[in-house]
């Protein structure tokens, strides 16, 4: 009986950890793809999310990047005034929420809980399998003008990826921002900007 319940309380911790592990991506494939004007031919709002199929890791990592990842040497996918890199991306998921390392490549797990629910006031961003929350520094970038101007640049890269992907989106400002700020770990200076939901 000991035994058994040794057994369990060993399996139990290893599920733990698992579900608290950070998650390295593929290397982002940065070539090929839909022609820009055509994807832009394409770009629009999704609201019916498949509540089964999910994007894999390498979609994820190439969608991820083309958010805010890095094409250059410190230089990111997005404009930001002074090179401030003010803005971060939380993906929150079924499994929990991490936070995008993009020099890394690597979502560093920040909650193991499901908090997809305060990721969206509406019934579809609660239940879709991929909600990401783009996030200001005012300690780096103290202009609201700007920090707006990085984050809609991230919001219009997701589109142009999911559009050149035939994958749906829709950018949303409606969300519990209090409890989704707590939820995520963030400090005093970072703000939530948009949070926008990715699917099929």
């Amino acid at each position: 009986m000991r035994r058994n319940m040794l057994i369990l309380l060993a399996v139990i911790a290893i599920s733990l950890n698992s579900c608290a592990s950070d998650i390295v991506l593929p290397q982002p494939q940065k070539t090929g793809g839909m022609p820009l004007m055509e994807a832009l031919s394409k770009r629009k709002s999704t609201r019916e999310f498949d509540a089964e199929k999910r994007l894999n890791n390498q979609q994820l990592a190439d969608l991820l990047w083309a958010a805010c990842g890095f094409n250059r040497e410190d230089k990111l996918t997005i404009p930001t005034a002074l090179n401030k890199q003010e803005v971060s991306i939380y993906v929150i998921v079924p499994e929990g929420a991490y936070l995008y390392d993009a020099k890394s490549n690597v979502l560093n797990v920040v909650n193991t809980k499901d908090i997809r629910e305060l990721a969206g006031k509406q019934e579809f961003a609660q239940k879709a399998l991929l909600n990401i929350a783009i996030v200001s520094d005012k300690e780096k970038m103290p202009n609201d003008l700007y920090a707006g101007t990085s984050a809609g640049a991230v919001m219009q890269n997701i589109y142009l990826w999911c559009a050149a992907n035939e994958v749906g989106t829709v950018t949303r400002g409606s969300f519990d921002e209090d409890a989704l700020a707590e939820a995520l770990g963030l400090n005093e200076n970072q703000r939530i900007i948009l949070v926008q939901t990715v699917g099929y």
